[in-house]
């Protein structure tokens, strides 16, 4: 006999602490809801004060546990003082998730220096250092977790539209998210991504400005609710996946040719 439940789907989070980043708007704002609707206790992280107090409003008014952290992902100077004071609001952090981003929108020899190094800092090297962070504190305690970064489906197709260091980044996540679970496997650390294809957000409503409306041109003609990947972040975070890491997952409707 098995001694997994039948079937062994259990997304429930109940003692859990997540920190979501990038969550004041888009996928960010729906992650950190989704995680407390399971039952985890979630601290909501931008650099939007306002935003994020307006989410913990929200997620109180459901019956949730939630707390603000302002964080500015480019500064990883202040990662080890951040979680800090993340745990003082619900103890150790045992998710992480690695939203927040953002967009290039521009020709790779057109960029300055300053938005490359800023794209590059969010989008790959903060993520990269608040992993770290979060990880030695998990290994030194002993304790599992679980970590789920953001790709992109940017990350294997770009189309020379203006974002290749967008794509770049991206895809360096999908790299680090695969060489991370294997370095900490054994620490009982599982470390995957999501890699969403066109789906509704500001950075989306920033694109559909400047180049048109991209759904016209994909199989189902739609962009993505946010609320469609509610189910592939609850498995990621939940113990039904408990012997998923390293993996990548597509959620793109269709959009990119494989």
């Amino acid at each position: 006999m098995s001694e997994f439940p039948l079937p062994n789907t259990s997304h429930d989070l109940t003692g859990q602490v997540a920190l979501v980043t990038g969550a004041s708007s888009g996928l960010g704002r729906r992650f950190a809801a989704t995680l407390a609707a399971a039952g985890a206790s979630v601290v909501v992280a931008a650099r939007r004060k306002d935003r994020i107090d307006e989410l913990v409003a929200e997620i109180a008014g459901r019956g949730g546990r939630s707390a603000a952290l302002e964080l500015d992902m480019t500064r990883a100077d202040t990662f080890a003082g951040a979680v800090d004071q993340a745990e003082t609001h619900f103890g150790p952090i045992t998710i992480l998730v690695n939203n927040a981003g953002v967009p290039d929108a521009q020709r790779a020899h057109r960029m300055p220096l300053e938005l490359i190094d800023t794209v590059f800092d969010t989008n790959l090297r903060g993520p990269y250092v608040l992993t770290c962070e979060v990880a030695r504190r998990l290994i030194a305690a002993g304790t599992p977790g679980r970590i789920v970064n953001i790709s992109s489906m940017g990350a294997f197709d770009y189309r020379g539209n203006g974002a290749a260091l967008y794509s770049i980044t991206k895809a360096g996540i999908a790299r680090m998210t695969e060489a991370l679970a294997v370095e900490w496997a054994r620490f009982g650390i599982n470390v995957t991504a999501i890699a969403p294809g066109a789906f509704s957000s500001e950075m989306m409503d920033g694109m559909i400005e400047r180049i048109g409306d991209v759904a016209q041109h994909f199989p189902r003609r739609r962009l993505g609710d946010p609320a469609q990947l509610d189910s592939t972040l609850l498995y990621l975070c939940s113990p039904a996946s408990e012997m998923v890491t390293g993996t990548i997952i597509k959620v793109d409707d269709g959009q990119h040719g494989r």
